[in-house]
């Protein structure tokens, strides 16, 4: 039988590190030596490529024009390898695989994200657990069909649907959390994979999407927000939409000059998108007072939406040259089950 063969794509981050013997700072891992560092790579009989991007980056610097340089490095690939493993810094991740997932239409194969906490060189690593598991998880199938063919975010045990994903954790090797969205499987001794909660593939060619819009915002509320922080930020030149992060269930002031400014960048063609700071539950316009008024001006709701996959999905749509109403539309919409509706 053939092995089952996996691309690792190394972005950069802590994951990528380990100590110089001779100065004492880190330095980017030597992929090309990866079998002498990890020997029990050999244990697990695939195929394991390496790719390392020629600028790594710490994530804090994560561009959508490096989620394109990403994607296209896997649309080169997809027909040589049965998955992926992607190395990222853990700040941004939840933003790049709720990307990917945009991106990676049609998607039939493992794309799994993963970091950690700790550098891979260091003795207490939990960057080498969630790197061989990770690899595991992209190369498995039961009767030749992918086990986990999404996009996804495997951390301490546990692996997440990418686009349902938050860090919430800087200190903790378990660092990220999805509260609206069970896990798509559960590592112990055995890998326990909760198909019921897995994409199934639509089996349709994949279909790579490359443009990104950037003329969006995130607008978070809090108790003192000022008319003048309001509206210079709803005026923002060549802003086209707005995730905004209310409280609770979807709530926000009801001051007649909070609504009055959001109903004039309406008009003159915003798009809002009303996403709860919560990590978990969902936006229910008009459940309360204090959401019914952004429902009559023409809020869009965002249901149990992350912000991260908020983000990346409106600039995919505006990237996209979809008309507004459209954008309105789909982001009410799960395109790639990034949310409940």
């Amino acid at each position: 039988m053939k092995k089952p063969s996996i691309l690792v794509l190394y972005t950069g981050g802590t994951i990528g590190m380990m100590k110089d013997p001779k100065t004492g700072s880190l330095v980017p891992f030597d992929f090309g030596n990866i079998y002498q560092n990890m020997p029990i790579l050999r244990n697990l009989d695939y195929v394991i490529d390496f790719y390392s991007f020629e600028h790594l980056i710490d994530s804090s610097n994560m561009t959508p024009e490096f989620w394109i340089e990403l994607a296209e490095k896997i649309e080169e690939n997809y027909e040589k390898y049965d998955g992926f493993v992607v190395l990222h810094g853990s700040d941004t991740m939840a933003y790049s695989a709720s990307a990917l997932s945009f991106m990676l239409e049609n998607l039939a194969k493992p794309v799994v994200f993963t970091g950690s906490q700790l550098p891979m060189g260091m003795v207490r690593s939990d960057g080498r657990e969630n790197f061989v598991t990770s690899i595991e998880i992209a190369a498995s199938k039961i009767n030749g069909v992918p086990c986990a063919p999404e996009v996804s975010i495997f951390f301490e045990n546990q692996l997440l649907r990418g686009n349902r994903a938050t860090k919430f954790n800087a200190e903790n090797f378990n660092a990220f959390s999805s509260g609206n969205y069970p896990t798509l499987a559960d590592v112990g001794i055995k890998i326990k994979y909760n198909r019921e909660f897995i994409a199934k593939p639509s089996g349709g060619k994949l279909i790579v999407h490359k443009k990104f819009d950037r003329n969006v915002g995130i607008l978070k509320l809090f108790p003192g927000i000022t008319l003048d922080f309001v509206k210079h930020a709803l005026n923002t030149p060549g802003l086209k939409g707005v995730i905004m992060e209310t409280f609770g269930s979807g709530n926000a002031p009801t001051t007649e000059w909070f609504l009055d400014e959001l109903a004039d960048a309406i008009r003159k063609g915003l798009i809002i998108y009303n996403v709860t700071q919560c990590k978990s539950g969902s936006v229910e316009m008009g459940r309360y007072e204090t959401s019914l008024n952004l429902d009559k001006i023409g809020v869009i709701s965002g249901y149990d939406i992350t912000t991260e996959s908020a983000l990346a999905k409106m600039m995919y749509l505006l990237g996209e040259g979809f008309s507004r109403s459209d954008v309105k539309k789909y982001l009410q919409q799960s395109l790639r089950g990034e949310m409940t509706v």
